[in-house]
């Protein structure tokens, strides 16, 4: 029989860029597992035994330890890479673990580290795409670039990114495993900058929903933080990560809430912490059922409009 290999990734940029670093690295045809970004259960939908080679990258081990678990009693080999609170992690002969939740840290920056640097500028367009453009700066340093193409890295990492969002397939650009596809030709991100049409096509998405979502006013506002709701349409729920990563940077002492209505009721919600801090926001989401995340940027995938006084209080409560 035959052993496979299966990447399972998380749909954002950091998911993306760490994937497509291993494999420049690692050359192989894989079976491809993930889904928008906030699909995060995704070792439900992997079947593997003995044999079998399983990488994860990007996804919470906590909200997948049952699935974890199942894959290692069947035989299969699972290699781990994360930065979100973990749970407990563990110890298992075939189970190999990159896991770092230090706030300033990303998936794709522990997939860096453990390849020595050597498809490094993938892992500074991922840690700007998660908004952490302190961490891509200093990791940067050693490919001495100019501001103009650090800033083309931030683009790239933050239309990457966009892509992510969405509450279905339906609503992205494009299938990440098919954006993927489309990064796998490109050694260099220059030259997919430059060359590939589907990081044109992202760009143009991105600067067009995120002007529809300047244009929102906050519907709650005080000095600790604001409060952001976007209506049930594609353009609202694809920006949201991003608007809420761009409101941190506007105002990095404040934490933001971008919370986007959903069709049959209740809202999908982000939260980024103050950047000056960058705590809290996993602890607050934690406090509702499907809230979940870390440090400095998480999330509620379905918060009741019942809950959303609670959610407001708690938010201020948290951020005060």
């Amino acid at each position: 029989m035959s052993t496979r290999t299966i990447d399972v990734f998380n749909g954002d940029a950091d998911g993306l860029c760490a994937l497509h670093q291993l494999r420049l690295a690692e050359p192989v045809d894989s079976e491809l597992v993930t889904g928008p970004k906030r699909d995060i259960s995704l070792l439900k939908r992997v079947t593997a035994g003995a044999g079998d080679r399983v990488t994860v990258l990007d996804v919470a081990l906590s909200k997948n330890r049952d699935a974890l678990d199942r894959l290692l009693a069947a035989g299969a080999e699972v290699r781990y890479f994360d930065h979100h609170q973990p749970g407990d992690i563990p110890v298992h002969p075939r189970f190999e673990a990159h896991i770092d939740t230090d706030a300033a840290v990303c998936t794709s920056l522990l997939v860096n580290h453990h390849l020595e640097g050597r498809h490094l500028p993938w892992a500074v367009a991922a840690a700007f795409g998660d908004n952490l453009a302190e961490s891509a700066r200093t990791a940067a340093a050693p490919l001495a670039l100019s501001e103009a193409q650090l800033a083309e890295l931030q683009s790239l990492g933050e239309c990457l990114n966009y892509n992510g969002y969405g509450e279905t397939l339906d609503d992205l650009f494009y299938d990440p495993a098919e954006l993927y596809r489309q990064l796998r030709p490109f050694p260099d991100p220059f030259a997919f900058i430059a060359d590939s049409p589907a990081y044109r096509t992202l760009k143009a998405g991105y600067q067009a929903d995120m002007a529809r979502a300047v244009a929102m006013p906050a519907t709650e506002r005080r000095a600790s933080g604001r409060v952001f709701v976007l209506p049930a349409e594609k353009w609202a729920r694809r920006i949201s990560g991003v608007f809420g990563n761009q409101l941190a940077v506007e105002s990095p002492r404040q934490a933001h809430a971008v919370l986007t209505a959903k069709s049959g009721g209740g809202y999908v919600v982000s939260v980024r912490a103050p950047l000056a801090t960058r705590s809290g926001a996993d602890v607050l989401c934690s406090q509702f059922e499907t809230g979940g995340g870390r440090k400095g940027a998480a999330g509620i995938n379905h918060l009741p409009d019942a809950e959303l006084d609670r959610f407001v209080a708690a938010f201020y409560q948290t951020f005060a």
